[in-house]
């Protein structure tokens, strides 16, 4: 059987030079609901500028005011990239990227029978005739000009290759071929971009739009059968489902094909955030590459292998794109991956402490929360403050309420062996009776109450309340707590005083 590498090499034709056009500025704005400032356009083509990609499509410098104000400022910047301005086949569209100060169009004009009949109502004719004087039109005003037969996919391969010819002999400089509503699966991608390139002599282009999920796919099948550019987008940004993703294209390239596209890639993530931050489109948490999740691990069996060798779980290191391993806790968290945690907060704990910590962690896991950081960090402290002197216990407690009438909690604790009663309302039961608690335990540590959990074990009225709290002290110390209890005010209380009794003697052996 031949090996991974051979199969790969032997079905690949790639371009000596390979273009990343980034198209964030323009199709990734048109992502709905998302409209960037000057400002912010400037921001991201300034870091779009310095991971290096080859060109930033700029904006429609036809459509506003403000897409020619944008333009001309990203070109006052003098980039090192080519900048490009998208324009129809129309000769004012030329006459707004010549406006906005750019030296490269992106023209385009529908070819397909529905975009020629329903979108244009123009006949085959009509539109070659438009490319065509478009095209001659930008180039005789010293424009670079890259041609997009829009709807590419969905058109006669006659009538295609017709509008490429013409519009190559009117002076094209890139033919590019979207698939504009993401149609192309890879075995058709290789088909038609193969064609293509044995048809046409200058350099080919590809817009694939992710529909179907293929965006990536597509163009990697595309640039494997020789196409020159790819339009992307950070984070996949686009009309519908988005386009190619930047982050996607390059790192594959880079990583499976040993392409080198001469990009400082450790810049990848700083740029996703700014773009997921500038048009508040959040990023899924699994969005490969990028994603918070894209090199974390929970499960003990891969923490393990990724403590040994990175390599073990992880295609790449964080470190190429500027991103940062993570170890989660949780349910599927193992031994191993916890002492990591533990060590990187310099907590040492003996083997009893351990487990008992990892057995907390477990059970959080178990009830379905989610455990960060901090809640490791309060978990173990609590093992070391080794919390097992009660100085605050819970004497008795009541509860009165009606209508109209606020709850209101009577609550006696005994405080190292004093016992103080007191009477609080609060907002419900529950509330009522922690401000008792606070109330009562004032003179011997101020305590705020930083998460509070409750969560039925089993069904019906006679449910068990599993209540688990965090507190802190005016130090920043951190303890849990945790009770179980048929009376959720009761579960409350118990827990808080567990959490309270924990920080209490955290207090005293540091005082």
């Amino acid at each position: 059987m031949q090996n991974i590498e051979t199969l790969r090499n032997e079905n690949m034709n790639l371009a000596d030079k390979i273009y990343i056009f980034d198209t964030t500025l323009r199709d990734g704005e048109q992502t709905p609901g998302v409209a960037l400032t000057v400002d912010e356009k400037i921001q991201i083509a300034q870091k779009l500028n310095n991971l290096g990609v080859d060109k930033i499509e700029v904006g429609f410098p036809a459509s506003s005011k403000g897409e020619i104000e944008s333009a001309r400022k990203i070109k006052a910047l003098d980039l090192d990239s080519t900048l490009v301005g998208l324009s129809r086949s129309l000769t004012v569209d030329v006459d707004a990227v010549l406006d906005a100060d750019l030296d490269y169009i992106h023209t385009f004009i529908g070819t397909s029978p529905l975009h020629r009949d329903y979108k244009l109502k123009m006949s085959k004719s009509e539109i070659i005739t438009k490319a065509v004087e478009t095209v001659e039109y930008a180039k005789d005003h010293g424009l670079t000009v890259e041609f997009s037969a829009e709807d590419a996919t969905r058109t006669e391969k006659g009538f295609l290759y017709d509008v490429f010819s013409q519009v190559i002999d009117a002076g094209a400089d890139f033919l590019d071929v979207p698939d504009t509503v993401g149609i192309l699966t890879p075995i058709m991608t290789r088909e038609l971009i193969t064609d293509i390139k044995e048809s046409f002599s200058i350099p080919i282009s590809v817009h694939f739009h992710n529909d179907f999920g293929l965006a990536t796919a597509n163009t990697l099948t595309a640039i494997e059968c020789g196409a020159d550019q790819a339009h992307v987008t950070v984070n996949g940004l686009g009309e519908r489902t988005g386009n190619c993703s930047l982050e996607e294209l390059v790192m594959t390239l880079k990583s499976a094909y040993n392409v080198d596209l001469g990009l400082d890639t450790t810049r990848l993530y700083s740029l996703s955030n700014l773009v997921g931050r500038l048009t508040g489109v959040k990023m899924p948490v699994n969005k490969p590459i990028v994603g918070d999740n894209a090199f974390a691990h929970e499960s003990g069996i891969h923490v393990h292998g990724i403590l040994n060798n990175s390599s073990t779980y992880e295609p790449i290191s964080p470190e190429m794109v500027g991103h940062s391993r993570r170890i989660v806790l949780g349910k599927h968290t193992g031994a191993n991956a916890l002492k990591s945690k533990l060590k990187e907060y310099h907590i040492d704990l003996n083997d009893e402490q351990f487990y008992k910590v990892f057995n907390e962690i477990k059970s959080l896991g178990d009830s379905g929360k989610c455990v960060t950081d901090d809640d490791l960090v309060a978990i173990a402290i609590t093992e070391l403050a080794s919390a097992r002197e009660t100085p605050i216990e819970i004497k008795g407690m009541s509860i009165s309420m009606g209508a109209n009438v606020s709850p209101t909690a009577t609550v006696k604790l005994s405080i190292d062996g004093v016992e103080k009663e007191t009477a609080s309302t609060g907002v419900g039961p529950v509330d009522a009776a922690l401000n008792a608690i606070s109330a009562l335990i004032e003179d011997t540590l101020h305590i705020e109450l930083e998460e509070y959990n409750l969560e039925a074990i089993n069904g019906g009225t006679d449910a068990l309340a599993d209540v688990f709290v965090i507190c802190s002290d005016p130090d920043g110390n951190k303890s849990t707590g945790r009770s179980i209890n048929q009376d959720i005010v009761m579960a409350s209380i118990l827990a808080v005083l567990d959490s309270i009794n924990k920080l209490l003697v955290i207090y005293r052996t540091n005082y």
